[in-house]
């Protein structure tokens, strides 16, 4: 919200500094957010007078103009059609800085002339979009004067952040009762006198939607004379960056801002009949609005049609085509009080921004309305002459009657601050608030009508602030008007007055920051990031035909109102969204990278479980140790066994299962499972079909784990660590098992022939070709043995190694290799 000093103080009188004014604001709830002074750019544009006006000898479109500024003369030359002999200009010197470009003047020779300045339009002074010429100012402009004084324009514009609420202060008069009420200033009063009408209105009303309009004013002004405003009142448009149109709109214009009392005007010569209708929008209806953009009522959107259609957005746009112009003579003013919420669904449907919609839906004072009709009428017989005719309305006045009590006690034990009683009860009636009743322990009042935000109803579930049965006890009716008094009392002394108070602390020891559930989901980023993965954050939906190619789509997981056509379904894993980035990138030259993700990822029931995700494409990278290679299956269960590893999660445990859902390649993918039905992660080469669907290169790998099931760690008490005193030895074996054993089989053979003794076992080769019979494969593992209370016989490590082979022998079907 914007606005100039002098137009706060036609509703404030005060004479209290700037900054005064800008501290209170702030303390008060309207948070300053900027404060301009035009005439700090413009100190060095002055005023002078075009002496003579000749034709550029080297070009036809240029002039060459002898310009007084009040000292020696100057020769400026300038391309302006309108620059001529005797006309009164703003004249930019040598060394002024231009505000919108920011480029400073210098001293130059255009075409072979001198040229000793610049002669500005207002887009080039930040004044406006006018850019067709050179402003021109009337022959009683003081030549060699600031042209920023005498223009009026050396005073502050504020602007202030408004919150939703304060639909009130929306408006200049709103803002000054609040600095009234906080003691920088007195209010001055609004009492505007009756028009009395002549003759009846040639515009009826028929309102068949009063649940979007519950009341509507209007009448006739006929015989007006429109065209430009007066300087006064361009000048307070322009200072809160609205451009002049004409008379009657720009009257419009200055209520919306002045009173926050939105109003429209009809061009009645270019309405349809005699009536108009507020209705329903018919659905493929539609009319250019006054923004020049078509607009395109719903059916559930409210409109203002003539006897041709629809006419008007009612409470966001007007329509262009009947719109006042330099021909009209009888216009129709429009005064309604439109449903706030009904006006916010329709400028969310539609997209249409305004400062009506932005003024309705937020809240305007219901009681307002022929007081506003009246100031208008009076500003448009003022400026554009003419006769009014009576008021025609539909609908009825709502009624206004609520009312709010305050205990005082609450302003200590809610509020914080220890407020006497007449201070609180002074501050409400500052704010317009009438006492109905008032004892030693509350006051009860009277809300006004233009402070929507104040005791509205609210139901008991809907109050967090106070216990359930408190809540219940005292009524929910009471509890929201009473919080919204102590605010009023708060911040009119100032929320910095407020004493703080540290929390009371539970325990001297912090609880943690990262519930259990936290900690893992960053425990597994790191050690995914720590691996050479880039981490994405993406949309957890996607479109239903990729999400398919991954086991998901259906009607469950089918988003209702989708951001976009291609993102109607919610993913079942984070991998359709990795395989999409993955493809971006290898689009743009990008072969050869890993990505993971943590994130949700959905089933058809609509139960949600958290994975990291993670693919890789290409090679492995350049290494002085070991030539690049394709990835494979194995880099991604890596991938997988290392975060789980990271987790706490005893590997031991955890066993291999072939195979895994058809987004993996059937024969080189997998899961790690904990007993036989804790799935932890699933792993594998993506199916070769999936990587031509989505463009992915052939071997693409990927891994999916499920947060969610990894089982939270033991607490044991932790004991120092005890190392053994003697030392550990190993032994190495290899066995010849069918190729179908899996190597994990072997190793937890060998683990199991003596737990006691081995503390380890490693494969740590696989050979399959010469040598070796036909289907089986000799696997290689070392075993280290780690004695704890004495040191091994050479006898009792060969009976240990004579358990491992049988064992493995046992469990394979193998056997040793010679």
């Amino acid at each position: 919200m914007k606005f100039s000093l002098s137009w706060l103080k036609t509703w404030l009188e005060t004479d209290a500094p700037l900054d005064d004014i800008l501290t209170t604001l702030s303390a008060i709830g309207l948070e300053v957010e900027g404060v301009e002074n035009k005439a700090e750019a413009l100190k060095p544009f002055i005023i002078a007078e075009i002496l003579e006006a000749t034709r550029h000898p080297n070009a036809d479109k240029l002039q060459i103009c002898r310009v007084s500024a009040g000292g020696a003369e100057l020769s400026v030359v300038c391309g302006a059609p309108n620059a001529r002999t005797g006309l009164r200009v703003v004249l930019a010197p040598v060394g002024a800085v231009i505000p919108t470009t920011g480029l400073a003047l210098k001293l130059g020779e255009i075409r072979g002339v001198k040229s000793e300045g610049m002669l500005t339009s207002a887009r080039e002074l930040g004044l406006g979009e006018d850019h067709e010429g050179i402003i021109e100012l009337p022959e009683n402009a003081p030549i060699g004067t600031n042209y920023a004084q005498w223009a009026g324009l050396d005073e502050p514009v504020i602007e202030i952040a408004v919150t939703p609420n304060r639909g009130d202060c929306l408006s200049i008069r709103g803002i000054a009762r609040d600095l009234a009420a906080a003691g920088r200033g007195t209010l001055k009063p609004f009492a505007p006198a009756p028009i009395p009408g002549t003759g009846a209105s040639a515009i009826l009303w028929n309102n068949e939607y009063q649940a979007a309009c519950p009341w509507i004013l209007g009448r006739t002004i006929r015989g007006v004379s429109n065209g430009e405003s007066p300087d006064w009142l361009k000048q307070r448009l322009e200072s809160i960056g609205l451009r002049p149109i004409n008379t009657l709109v720009d009257i419009t214009n200055y209520f919306t801002h002045d009173l926050g009392r939105p109003l429209h005007v009809f061009d009645i010569a270019k309405i349809s009949g005699n009536t108009l209708t507020l209705r329903h929008g018919i659905p493929g209806e539609s009319f250019t609005g006054l923004n020049s953009k078509p607009a395109k009522p719903g059916a559930e959107d409210c409109v203002i049609a003539d006897a041709a259609g629809a006419q008007s957005l009612a409470g966001i746009t007007g329509g262009e085509a009947t719109g006042c112009d330099a021909s009209t003579t009888d216009v129709f003013l429009e005064c309604a009080l439109f449903d706030r919420v009904k006006i916010a669904q329709t400028g969310q449907r539609t997209g249409i921004f305004s400062d009506a919609r932005q003024r309705f839906e937020r809240g305007i004072d219901s009681q307002l309305l022929p007081a506003a009709l009246d100031a208008a009428t009076a500003m448009i017989l003022d400026l554009c002459g003419g006769t009014a005719s009576t008021i025609t309305q539909a609908g009825t006045r709502p009624e206004w009657n609520r009312a709010a009590k305050l205990r005082f006690a609450r302003l200590k034990t809610f509020g914080g601050s220890d407020i006497a009683p007449p201070e609180a009860v002074a501050a409400l009636e500052r704010l317009g608030f009438t006492v109905e009743a008032e004892d030693a322990l509350s006051v009860t009042v009277a809300v006004p009508s233009w402070r929507n935000d104040v005791a509205q109803p609210q139901a008991l579930d809907q109050a967090p602030d106070l216990p359930h049965a408190q809540a219940a006890a005292e009524g929910a009716a009471a509890i929201e008007p009473e919080v919204d008094l102590i605010e009023e009392v708060l911040r009119l002394r100032g929320l910095d007055a407020i004493t703080p108070v540290s929390l009371p602390v539970a325990s001297l020891i912090p609880a943690p920051v990262l519930t259990p559930k936290q900690a893992r989901t960053a425990t597994a980023r790191r050690a995914l990031a720590a691996r050479g993965l880039l981490e994405c954050v993406t949309f957890s939906f996607a479109d239903d035909a990729i999400c398919a190619l991954f086991g998901g789509g259906g009607a469950a997981l089918r988003l209702a109102n989708p951001i976009a056509a291609d993102l109607n379904q919610m993913r079942p894993t984070p991998l359709v969204t990795l395989a999409q980035a993955a493809a971006r990138n290898i689009a743009r030259g990008f072969p050869e990278f890993g990505l993971f993700e943590i994130g949700p990822g959905y089933q058809p029931d609509r139960s949600q479980a958290l994975l990291a995700a993670g693919l890789r494409c290409g090679a492995t990278p350049l290494s002085a140790l070991a030539p690049p290679r394709l990835y494979d299956s194995l880099d991604a269960k890596a991938d997988a066994i290392a975060v789980l590893t990271a987790l706490g999660v005893p590997m031991e445990a955890v066993t291999t299962t072939p195979g895994g859902p058809g987004h993996y390649h059937p024969g080189q993918s997998g899961a790690l499972m904990q007993g036989p039905k804790t799935q932890l992660a699933r792993f594998g080469t993506l199916h070769p079909a999936l990587c031509h669907k989505l463009d992915l290169p052939p071997g693409s790998i990927a891994f999916e784990i499920f947060l969610d099931a990894i089982p939270a760690p033991k607490r044991r008490k932790k004991s120092a660590p005890m190392l053994p005193p003697f030392q550990p030895l190993r032994r190495d074996f290899a066995f010849l098992v069918p190729e179908t054993t899996a190597a994990e089989t072997l190793l937890r053979a060998a683990k199991g022939a003596e737990r006691n003794l081995i503390a380890n076992v490693t494969l740590f080769d696989r050979y399959q070709g010469k040598g070796v019979p036909e289907g089986q494969v000799s696997l290689a593992i070392a075993v280290t043995l780690q004695p704890l209370d004495k040191s091994l016989t050479d006898a009792e490590i060969e009976a240990v190694c004579t358990k491992i082979i049988a064992e493995i022998t046992k469990k394979t079907g193998g056997s040793l290799r010679g």
